[in-house]
């Protein structure tokens, strides 16, 4: 359906194209667009760019649903539904899945799940990955939110940007991190040797990552941890960093013989607890999600706790 709302006291007298923008989320050169079209509305006449919005006056916006670069519905095996209202869907993405599709991955995504579903989400950002406001790694299960509505996507990003989204995952690492709970402050960039990797570079960006200890087992110990910063592999290159990679992370210095004994074919890491303000309604809200089949196996084998 397009987007369909009344206009607020605060948009009272703002011109069409501007205040548009700001009641679903969109870009002001998109509402432009449409209204040159004949496809904005107020009180059900079609007015242009520059009408005037009037207090409780009726907006229809006929936004064409765009082609999708890329994105070939598929439903994943294993992909849990967790929450879902007209602004966003918070999916228990299972390991091996990407965020959206991309150049080179040949495996499911969380965006053509979405539209195998039949979910129709936020049109905002790059052609194969609308709505996405966050991603996890493709072996890095756990939660995930998605726009749906435009208003829901630039909220999200937003908050995402502002670092107003609690994110707090779960972690097996080898070894016993000294002290036991901690804050790594590291600056994150690509790795000079490998265009797959990301590495702790003083000329990176800016990353923070708390934890604390949970349990201890025999080599390894299990750790909660709460992100400031959001940067591509943080967690993994945190760790790695201070010689504690998550048990089966090979790509950051795991033991192969640990992760093979453990039945690890990625690393243990799960995106458990997600909590954040409802981009429209402005409640908290916060979703939890129990350790992946796989990593509950591996805790299971890695021996009694200490």
């Amino acid at each position: 359906m397009p987007p369909v709302a009344l206009v607020p006291d605060g948009l009272d007298g703002w011109r069409a194209d501007a205040g548009v923008a700001r009641l679903f989320g969109l870009s002001r050169t998109r509402v432009e667009t449409a209204a040159d079209d004949g496809r904005l509305r107020l009180d059900g006449a079609v007015v242009g760019k520059s009408a005037r919005l009037a207090a409780g006056a009726m907006v229809d916006l006929d936004l064409p649903q765009p082609r999708v670069v890329g994105v070939v519905p598929a439903e994943v095996a294993g992909m849990r539904i967790v929450y879902d209202d007209a602004d966003i869907v918070v999916v228990d993405k299972p390991p091996g899945v990407a965020a959206h599709p991309s150049l080179g991955w040949t495996g499911g995504s969380v965006v053509e799940h979405l539209a195998a579903a039949g979910f129709r989400i936020a049109t905002s950002g790059p052609p194969e990955r609308q709505g996405i406001v966050s991603r996890l790694d493709v072996g890095t299960s756990g939660l995930m939110v998605v726009a749906k509505s435009e208003v829901a996507y630039t909220e999200l990003k937003r908050a995402f940007r502002h670092h107003d989204v609690a994110k707090t995952y779960r972690a097996l690492v080898q070894g016993y991190p000294d002290p036991a709970a901690g804050t790594i402050d590291a600056p994150i960039g690509h790795a000079k040797t490998d265009e797959w990797k990301m590495a702790i570079d003083p000329a990176g960006r800016p990353a923070v990552t708390h934890y604390r200890t949970l349990q201890g087992f025999p080599r390894a110990t299990l750790l909660e941890l709460d992100l400031e910063t959001g940067r591509t592999h943080q967690i993994r290159v945190h760790l790695a960093g201070i010689r504690h990679p998550c048990v089966g992370d090979l790509l950051y210095g795991a033991d192969p013989v640990l992760a093979q004994r453990l039945g690890l074919e990625r690393q243990w890491l799960h995106a458990a607890k997600l909590s954040f303000r409802h981009p429209v309604s402005g409640d908290l809200i916060e979703f939890t999600s129990g350790d992946a089949p796989d990593l509950a196996k591996a805790l299971a084998a890695v021996g009694p706790a200490e």
